[in-house]
C-alpha cells in the first residue's frame, strides 16, 4: 500500500519556487540551494493547496515525517494517496471543529468551524461527507479514512443519528448536517471510506492532537 509516484512537485523556498510536473524540473530549482523546501505530490490539485498553504502547514516536523514514512512502507499500512478526517469538540456538547488532511503530508485541505454546542460524532459525519464531496467536485479518486465508527454508520444510513437538541446557538450546525444529509441522498459517488486502525497506525492524521 505504499506511497506512489508523485507527479507534481513544490518549491517553497528555491532557485524559482512554484510547481513543477517533474522531478528534473524540480531538483533544477533546489540542487545545491541551502535551506531548500519542497515536496512531491501525485495531483496537481493537492501540489496548488500545499503550495498555497506553505511549507510551515505541509513539511512538519522531522519526527512526525519518519514516523509516516515508516508507516506507509509496511505491507498492511495505510494508503497514502487518501484524505483523513477527523473531528475535535470541547464539551458534549461544545465548541466542534472537523477539517481533512492528505494522509501522507498532512497538509489541510479544508477546515470547518468552531461551531458552538456540536457533538464529535456530528463533526465526523460532517467530516466525510465533505471529503466525499470534494474529492467528487475535484474529480479525484482517492479512499478517505475516518476512525469513528458512528460516522461510517450514519454514512451508511444516509443520516445524521445525532441525539442532540437544536438550539439558537447551535443553528449553524443544523445547517451543515441538513446540507449534509441532502448531498448523500442527492449523490452518487464510487468513494471507498476505510477505518483507520489506530491501534496499529497511531492517531489519525487529521487528529487535531488535543486529547
Amino acid at each position: 500500500m505504499g506511497k506512489s509516484k508523485n507527479n507534481y512537485y513544490v518549491v517553497w523556498v528555491g532557485n524559482n519556487p512554484g510547481i513543477y510536473d517533474s522531478w528534473e524540473k524540480c531538483k533544477a530549482q533546489v540542487h545545491g540551494f541551502e535551506g531548500a523546501r519542497y515536496k512531491g505530490y501525485k495531483t496537481k490539485e493537492l501540489a496548488e493547496i500545499a503550495y498555497q498553504k506553505g511549507p510551515e502547514n505541509t513539511v512538519g516536523n522531522k519526527e512526525v515525517s519518519e514516523i509516516n514514512i515508516e508507516l506507509f512502507e509496511k505491507p498492511d499500512g495505510p494508503i497514502a494517496d487518501s484524505i483523513a478526517v477527523d473531528a475535535a469538540c470541547s464539551g458534549n456538547p461544545g465548541k466542534m471543529e472537523y477539517r481533512g488532511v492528505y494522509t501522507y503530508s498532512g497538509t489541510e485541505i479544508f477546515r470547518q468551524g468552531p461551531h458552538e454546542e456540536g457533538t464529535n460524532n456530528i463533526g465526523e459525519f460532517l467530516a466525510l461527507v465533505h471529503a466525499l464531496a470534494w474529492l467528487k467536485q475535484k474529480k479525484l479518486d482517492m479512499p478517505v479514512y475516518t476512525d469513528s465508527k458512528n460516522a461510517l454508520a450514519w454514512i451508511r444510513k444516509k443520516r445524521c443519528n445525532t441525539k442532540l437538541t437544536q438550539t439558537s446557538k447551535n443553528a449553524r450546525i443544523f445547517e451543515l448536517i441538513k446540507r449534509a444529509e441532502i448531498w448523500l441522498r442527492s449523490n452518487s459517488y464510487d468513494t471507498k471510506i476505510l477505518k483507520w486502525d489506530t491501534r496499529n497506525w497511531g492517531e489519525i492524521p487529521a487528529d487535531f492532537g488535543r486529547k
